[in-house]
């Protein structure tokens, strides 16, 4: 990763002192109103999205819609959906000074590098130039930004994530709906004595598990506490990262998730949960079809709820304020930025919201209204209703923030310390070394 980061920079330099010999290219990443004949031809975008989801159903309906007045025109669309892949891919091509005119990013600090090169258009000039910035949502526009506030990717997508449970489990273990995150392992033990599993998760993918060790922080410290402990001027042997590396040890302890939990996917974890087998489950709205329609096993749809992330006590974040992710956004490449690029852009992101809130997604933004399904249940309204009441903070995954080393490490260090094959001890000098070593040359 140092490696490519070497190779990248220097790329990205000679890039930019070539850009202006570019036919129609734009040197100038705040340049966003390129001026010129709009010329036909293709141009790429490389994605990591699932290649039958809606964003890019709808984003080859609006291209093909594009076309029609723009003969010679394509979008072609190279999708990755496996993201561990897609990352290496784009990176590959970003040290080669090969990223196509669009391609997607979280906000990581690999992001936040390209974009200090230069390589990436000012999202926020743009999508005011165009006229739709105030139409976002606030909080989606800001999921995409950089440490420093600024915007270079475009939302499609706005989520909220809850903890979806099975009341008819919950009664059986004589539990309710845990006030505080501290309650959970209590609430575990409980439902492993009434011999249920208490939540299904996802343990191959990572992420899943990683969202756990953000909460307790949030809710203790607030959302700086993550941008302070990947930079190394934080610790987890702070009150703060202390507090979640032994919450999550007593998750363990209480063998919360499923067992053999490490070894099983996404679709193993949704199935325990739409199967009964368990009585939690940690997922996003872009599940809504699979949790909250007649999809949903009969046997169980009656008994779903949900609940947003507990506080604690002393909490500094509200009960309103959670994970609320607006997806991988859209970066747009400086040096491809041409009059094509910038029509079709205007062309599909004024269309776009509609198309896709009327697949009963919610928009990134706030000037459209979702249609939901004729086979949803009550809590489909239920949790769409839930983005109009947000706060102000929100919590951020670490896996978009964290260095690339970092992250890598995390992620296998939490799997050891919830299956309590280390102690919190040896989890927090592992974590606080690797961050020491690597954050200052990654933040530099």
């Amino acid at each position: 990763m140092k490696k490519l980061f070497r190779t990248a920079a220097v790329a990205a330099a000679a890039a930019l002192a070539l850009a202006g010999c570019g036919s129609g290219g734009a040197s100038d990443p705040s340049n966003v109103s390129p001026t010129g004949e709009v010329k036909a031809r293709e141009i790429s975008w490389l994605l990591s999205r699932p290649a039958d989801g809606a964003v890019i159903n709808i984003m080859k309906k609006l291209a093909d819609d594009y076309a029609k007045d723009h003969p010679g025109f394509s979008l072609n669309l190279i999708t990755t959906p496996d993201r561990p892949s897609y990352i290496q891919k784009l990176e590959t091509l970003a040290a080669a000074n090969k990223l196509p005119e669009l391609f997607d990013t979280d906000a990581t600090p690999f992001a936040q590098q390209l974009a200090k090169q230069g390589k990436m258009v000012d999202a926020e000039k743009l999508l005011k130039s165009l006229d739709v910035y105030d139409d976002y949502r606030p909080s989606a526009l800001d999921y995409q930004r950089f440490d420093d506030g600024s915007l270079h990717m475009i939302p499609f997508q706005f989520e909220l994530e809850f903890v979806w449970y099975n009341k008819a489990l919950l009664q059986k273990a004589g539990v309710s709906v845990p006030k505080s995150l501290d309650d959970l392992p209590a609430m575990c033990t409980a439902l492993r004595n009434a011999g249920i599993t208490p939540i299904a998760i996802d343990g191959q993918d990572q992420w899943p598990l990683e969202r756990y060790v953000a909460y307790q922080p949030f809710r203790d410290a607030g959302p700086d506490f993550i941008q302070k402990l990947k930079k190394g001027e934080a610790k987890f042997s702070d009150p703060a990262g202390k507090k979640t590396v032994e919450w999550l040890a007593s998750l363990g302890k209480a063998k919360c998730f499923q067992d053999g939990f490490s070894s099983q996917g996404y679709s193993d974890a949704q199935n325990q949960f739409t199967s009964g087998q368990a009585a939690m489950y940690n997922i996003g709205t872009w599940e809504l079809p699979s949790l909250a329609t007649d999809k949903l096993n009969p046997t169980v749809r009656d008994d779903i709820d949900f609940f947003t992330l507990p506080t604690t006590e002393g909490s500094v974040t509200a009960a309103n304020e959670f994970v609320s992710p607006s997806g991988i956004g859209m970066a747009v490449n400086a040096k491809t930025y041409d009059p094509l690029v910038s029509d079709f852009l205007k062309f599909a992101l004024e269309k776009y919201p509609s198309e896709y809130a009327a697949t009963g997604a919610l928009s990134p933004t706030t000037n459209v209204e979702t249609a939901v399904p004729a086979n949803a249940t009550p809590l489909y309204k239920k949790a769409l209703e839930m983005a109009n009441d947000l706060g102000d903070e929100q919590a951020m995954p670490w896996d978009t923030q964290l260095d690339p080393t970092t992250n890598g490490r995390l992620q296998q260090e939490l799997v050891l310390l919830v299956q309590g094959n280390i102690t919190p001890e040896q989890f927090t000098s592992t974590m606080d070394s690797t961050i020491a070593q690597n954050a200052p040359k990654f933040f530099k």
